[in-house]
């Protein structure tokens, strides 16, 4: 029997997402992320733009696929579980190391189609769509299953790899949400169904230590739905920004602004990107209500435009939200784009602060910049996209997996993921794994 597991990135950080599973001589690749606080740093933009793969590499931002160098040539397919950065971000810079098909859901597919097409990047690999909920058989021996999840951006899923020695459960990222704005709620029943089968599971721990279940989408919604409607903005300027892959929060920030008779402009290209991916898979229609504006020069234009027509009769939806000095926010707050703020305009962060050293003094930064026009700022208007303490217990509980990997955190979060498997009986080292990147492990 050899299953293998290999950690090359994510078990370290939080983000750069990507695990390589062996099963005898046939490989699979979940996720192949950027790791978003050296990218950040390196380029001071939120969106992924086309630079070498030997400057990300360098500075940390990418796996490094050194310690799978003699499996290379054995990867039958490259597997990201969902559209978020650190889990896509990778593969326009090291996929084409690969002889393998890239397989995800339609709206991840049409995303890392934009990403490489804006920036002109090549990939040699075929772009395959799986729905979620369906099946493929990869080889002989090796089927593949995506079980439908509930995240911060559509068509999350699960990956179950269907092997002769048992089923890998790689879950990377997910939350439990029963009354989600946007999509169905997980596939609960297909999970209980996987009960005894799984011989490991990989999965997120970035808010193990959070001994709570992560709040619904619906809750944030309220959140917004107080915050947008239930303060006096009459006459006010009124800016928000989130998330541009978040499109359930996008769809309740374009609700509030047509209740508040405002026209909702989006300004940004990542915005743009995340939102007509999401129109080209039929999962939104936010063209028939709002206008986009995607590109520098356009967005000055419109600027312009809505500073003449009265900045209160519009919502403007932007880039941003973690202070990038290269994102629409910023360069509106330091006077870069035509708009001018006054005493009472509102700002509205629907999002926490990634608690990174870049993102921290970003934002610091840009609410500074912001006060200084006596903006009234409102801060974390925002339910996190990832599985809490009891969440975890609850998978844990329905598919009661031989092994358990905590992945996608830094060492405090996979030790409270572990510590959380040694409470429900698990034994550290024997059939619970802290993994480090780089690492690999023999089941």
């Amino acid at each position: 029997m050899v299953v293998e597991i290999c950690t090359l990135g994510g078990y370290n950080e939080v983000g750069k997402n990507c695990t390589a599973i062996k099963v005898d001589n046939e490989v699979i690749i979940c996720d192949m992320g950027v790791h978003l606080e050296p990218y950040i740093k390196l380029t001071e933009d939120e969106d992924l733009i086309a630079i070498s793969a030997k400057q990300m590499t360098d500075v940390g931002a990418i796996p490094n696929l050194q310690p799978i160098k003699n499996w290379i040539k054995d990867v039958i397919a490259i597997i990201p579980t969902h559209a978020h950065l650190d889990h896509i971000g990778a593969i326009p810079f090291i996929a084409n190391k690969f002889n393998a098909p890239i397989i995800a859901t339609p709206f991840t597919i049409e995303v890392i189609r934009s990403i490489t097409k804006e920036e002109k990047i090549k990939l040699n690999n075929t772009l395959k769509v799986l729905n979620p909920k369906a099946s493929l058989k990869l080889s002989k021996n090796i089927k593949i299953e995506f079980i439908y999840m509930t995240h911060s951006t559509p068509q999350t899923v699960m990956v179950a790899i269907h092997t002769k020695y048992g089923i890998i459960l790689y879950a990377n990222d997910f939350k439990f949400d029963s009354t989600p704005t946007l999509g169905r709620k997980p596939n609960f029943e297909r999970l209980k169904q996987l009960k005894g089968k799984v011989l490991a599971l990989i999965v997120d721990s970035t808010y193990a230590p959070l001994k709570q279940k992560t709040p619904s989408e619906s809750v944030a919604k309220e959140m917004l739905r107080e915050v947008m409607l239930g303060t006096e903005s009459q006459g006010k300027a009124m800016i928000v920004t989130t998330f541009s892959s978040h499109l359930a929060r996008l769809k309740s920030i374009l609700e509030f602004g047509k209740k508040l008779n405002r026209k909702v402009v989006f300004l940004g290209r990542s915005l743009n990107k995340y939102i007509k991916a999401g129109e080209k898979v039929n999962i939104i229609n936010f063209s028939k209500d709002a206008e986009m504006t995607k590109y520098g020069r356009d967005i000055r234009r419109k600027l312009r435009e809505i500073t003449k027509k009265g900045p209160e009769k519009y919502l403007l939806v932007v880039t941003g939200h973690q202070g990038e000095p290269k994102a629409t926010l910023s360069k509106i707050a330091k006077k870069i784009l035509p708009f001018d703020f006054y005493s009472e305009d509102e700002v509205v962060f629907s999002c926490k602060v990634i608690p990174t050293k870049t993102n921290e003094a970003n934002r610091e930064k840009l609410e500074e910049e912001l006060r200084k026009f006596g903006v009234r700022i409102f801060r974390d208007v925002h339910t996190s996209g990832h599985a809490a303490r009891e969440d975890i217990r609850d998978l844990i509980n329905m598919v009661k997996p031989k092994n358990v990997i905590p992945a996608h955190g830094e060492i405090a979060m996979t030790s409270a993921l572990a510590d959380l498997a040694a409470e429900m009986g698990y034994i550290p080292g024997d059939t619970v794994h802290i993994m480090r990147d780089s690492q690999k492990l023999l089941l």
